[in-house]
């Protein structure tokens, strides 16, 4: 659950989970979440500093309580200001040959500036979520339900899950000027960075077919 400082071109910055996963969620419940960052080409501000892609990074792993310490992602999204506008499935293959199938979620969310007084932004998102389990992937949270069940009734085993979520905003965002980001290339960076970060994190070999 710890997460590195970079991953390939990418600065991670750890954050904390938000008041409303803490007060949701079981208290044995752990969290790792993170803001990425990494320079876009040839854009900069006047300071000199380059302007940043920035990508939202969550992993939450469940306690002994899972009926309270995993759901789907969706429930958070909600309280944090999005409107979910569609739900899709979609195959990442990574450079590994590895496939993942994440949930595909296009929303519409509400931030608060740090501005005095804050400024209210309405932001396109899309967001990619699914679940890790001891030697299972799935981004149906009634298919893990029902794995849960099948391990506990027939193997005797009480196994935890985690749930993998990743985020970036596109359209017009504030701090890129020189034009929108439009939603093939928050798909495209999206979908690099999550194959990426699957085939390094995820122990395979114990991943059943």
């Amino acid at each position: 659950m710890e997460l590195p400082g970079a991953f390939g071109d990418w600065q991670l910055r750890n954050i904390p989970a938000s008041k409303v996963e803490i007060e949701t969620l079981a208290k044995d419940t752990e969290f790792s979440k993170a803001e990425c960052y990494r320079a876009r080409e040839f854009e900069f501000f006047p300071d000199g500093n380059a302007v940043p892609d920035i990508l939202n990074l969550s992993i939450v792993l469940s306690g002994k309580d899972l009926n309270n310490s995993i759901h789907r992602p969706e429930r958070c999204m909600v309280a944090q200001g999005h409107v979910i506008l569609s739900s899709t499935d979609r195959t990442l293959k990574s450079e590994g040959g590895r496939e993942v199938t994440v949930k595909r979620l296009m929303s519409r969310q509400r931030i608060s500036t740090i501005q005095d007084p804050p400024q209210q932004l309405d932001l396109n998102c899309l967001t990619y979520y699914f679940f890790v389990g001891n030697d299972r992937i799935t981004n149906d949270h009634l298919q893990r339900t029902l794995l849960d069940m099948k391990d506990r009734l027939i193997h005797g085993r009480d196994q935890r899950w985690a749930y993998v979520s990743t985020s970036m905003w596109y359209g017009d965002i504030p701090w890129i000027k020189d034009k929108p980001v439009t939603e093939e290339e928050a798909e495209r960076k999206l979908s690099e960075f999550v194959s990426q970060f699957a085939d390094k994190q995820i122990d395979w070999d114990q991943v059943a077919p």
